[in-house]
């Protein structure tokens, strides 16, 4: 298991947790939401991101176990 944690533009409804394989979600000031949580693998990670690309959302930046948060250019 890894954790994760995900920013995106934008604030997205709180009841889409379960869909997000029962993320958190925060809404951050300036307009971002915090998804954190665990998955089990880089696959999992993948799954959880092509969700978060069908409700179109724009990755802020991505945080995968001990790794230095990948962040991704406006």
């Amino acid at each position: 298991m890894a954790n994760v944690e995900i920013r995106i533009a934008g604030h997205i409804d709180l009841t889409w947790a379960d869909w997000l394989n029962g993320f958190t979600l925060t809404h951050l000031p300036g307009g971002q939401t915090l998804l954190s949580g665990t998955v089990s693998d880089q696959t999992g990670l993948y799954g959880l991101i092509a969700k978060l690309r069908d409700l179109g959302a724009v990755l802020v930046s991505v945080h995968f176990g001990d790794e230095p948060p990948l962040e991704f250019p406006a």
